[in-house]
């Protein structure tokens, strides 16, 4: 048993700096599966590649991620959109399977590069988006198109959120419809990365550790969103997490272009 528990402790990070980076990434992806801070969970790989490489830090999300994604699902299932789901969910695969062979063509600076102007991107369209005017529903192509583009950045940098809300919004589905819809593509996303994460080396001892260590603050930041989007304005929270996805997407576009 010592020597098992050695073992463990080895092979974690131990690094303060990332520690004191990641509780509070994943407790923003808790916050925003919650639906507090909704969408700024794509703002947590970006947070923890300050310290560590992008890939690593997309690795040791995956576990908490999946484990989050199946906390919501249990409650939201029966409510999700089947025909949306049928649409969505091969699109976002086979982003995926393009997320797969373009991280293992790019180095880890242009994969920070690509994170950090993701990230700016979004900041953007939080920042400079307008409400949609009435009319006909984005089509099944474009779906099928932000569904790629999705799972593709969801495989990158687990920041799928934006693309796939540029077509779920706009169909004004019931607010339970559209989150169970989404909870049960990224669930299904998630679980896919598995396999190529492992093939290209990303499933280590190292991250998976990581990962358990981080893995009880998981439920916290949903149970703390179910909190505040009950007793707390969110404007500061809004304001705080716009200047931190700003500083961190910078950040990496600097690291990718330098």
């Amino acid at each position: 048993m010592t020597e098992l528990w050695g073992a463990f402790t080895g092979a974690l990070i131990d690094d303060p700096v990332f520690y004191a980076v990641a509780i509070p990434a994943v407790l923003l992806v808790g916050l925003s599966k919650s639906g507090f801070l909704a969408g700024f969970g794509s703002l947590a790989t970006p947070l923890l590649a300050l310290t560590v490489p992008v890939p690593q830090a997309a690795a040791i999300m995956l576990p908490l991620l999946v484990v989050m994604d199946l906390l919501n699902i249990r409650e939201l299932f029966g409510q999700r959109d089947r025909a949306l789901v049928r649409l969505l969910i091969p699109a976002g695969l086979v982003g995926v399977g393009l997320g797969t062979l373009m991280f293992g063509v790019f180095s880890n600076k242009t994969v920070a590069g690509v994170v950090g102007a993701l990230t700016l991107l979004f900041l953007a369209q939080r920042l400079l988006a307008r409400p949609r005017v009435e009319g006909a529903p984005p089509s099944r192509g474009l779906g099928a198109v932000l569904g790629a583009a999705s799972g593709f950045t969801s495989f990158v940098a687990h920041a799928g959120g934006p693309p796939i809300s540029a077509y779920v919004l706009p169909l004004r589905l019931a607010p339970v419809v559209a989150s169970a819809t989404m909870a049960t593509y990224f669930t299904a996303i998630n679980l896919a990365k598995w396999v190529p994460y492992a093939w290209l080396g990303l499933v280590d001892a190292r991250n998976m550790a990581t990962a358990l260590v981080l893995l009880p603050i998981a439920p916290v930041g949903i149970w703390m969103g179910v909190w505040l989007v009950r007793r707390v304005r969110t404007e500061l929270f809004y304001r705080i997490a716009y200047a931190g996805m700003a500083a961190a997407g910078l950040q990496l576009l600097w690291e990718g272009l330098r």
